[in-house]
């Protein structure tokens, strides 16, 4: 017979449920007892019973767990904040290869029950997890630098718009023509519009070195056209979205136009020059 000590009542009536639910395990009997639920194995599969109770230990204490890092190391957010980095976490966890973590708490379970009839699962998370409470540390951290970045990133977006609507315009039309992450500026005669690479003291889209669509952004910057035609040849990134929520509605995207076909077709030229027979 295997106990389970949980901390109080309410927590044993909620694992016993997840159990009811969750537990796909064979010829075993549970005697829930006040703060203890009893397994009785006719023969227990020790790989089986502890990759059960590793899903056990992550759906209940792992939210637990975020928030009381979030807590303890960035206390100085407020409650929102705090709940959206928390969300940033759950989605990296949702996106990302859990096997890792899961392993961690997998090896230290069976390492335990297999010498052991109990568990006191409180304490065997507060002091038997220790590689697996610096994995969500270092998530929480990562999910607090995101949302730095992101707030920045959003300051600078009403920055630009504030300085584009507060200033007139200094051009009726520009053609964005954007391939391959990189980007080209025609006027409303579709002539190209020399790009302005004046920006060795500021920070746009990327943080080492510039791209073209930085110089394109920062003469776009300068021109400030009335309305903003973007031709979008391949498909849609974080610049084009960039660029989106700057202009606003001044912004316009196309797919297909004249321009859009006519540089389509030249890129495939010159892809088709390039190839080697």
């Amino acid at each position: 017979m295997f106990t389970l000590i949980l901390n109080n009542s309410n927590m044993s009536d909620l694992v016993y449920s997840y159990i009811l639910e969750n537990m796909n395990i064979k010829n075993v009997n549970i005697i829930k007892d006040k703060n203890t639920l009893k397994f009785k194995f006719k023969e227990i599969d020790l790989q089986q019973f502890s990759l059960f109770l590793t899903d056990l230990i992550i759906h209940f204490y792992e939210n637990k767990i975020l928030k009381k890092i979030l807590k303890k190391n960035y206390f100085y957010f407020n409650d929102d904040d705090l709940s959206e980095i928390l969300d940033t976490c759950n989605s990296i966890l949702e996106q990302e290869d859990s096997s890792h973590k899961k392993d961690l708490i997998y090896l230290s379970v069976i390492d335990y029950i297999k010498d052991e009839n109990s568990l006191d699962l409180d304490g065997f998370v507060q002091f038997r997890l220790k590689d697996y409470f610096e994995i969500l540390d270092y998530l929480v951290d990562l999910s607090v630098n995101n949302f730095i970045i992101n707030r920045e990133y959003l300051k600078f977006i009403e920055l630009l718009q504030d300085y584009i609507f507060s200033s007139d315009p200094q051009i009726d039309v520009v053609h964005l023509i954007y391939l391959k992450n990189e980007s080209i500026l025609l006027d409303k005669f579709k002539k190209p519009i020399p790009v302005d690479d004046h920006i060795l003291d500021a920070k746009y889209l990327s943080d080492i070195s510039f791209s073209s669509n930085d110089y394109s952004l920062n003469t776009l910057l300068n021109i400030l056209p009335q309305k903003l035609y973007i031709h979008v040849l391949d498909k849609t990134d974080e610049f084009i979205d960039t660029i989106q929520k700057i202009f606003k509605s001044r912004a316009v995207l196309c797919f297909n136009c004249d321009i859009c076909n006519l540089y389509k077709n030249t890129s495939q030229l010159v892809h088709s020059d390039n190839l080697d027979f």
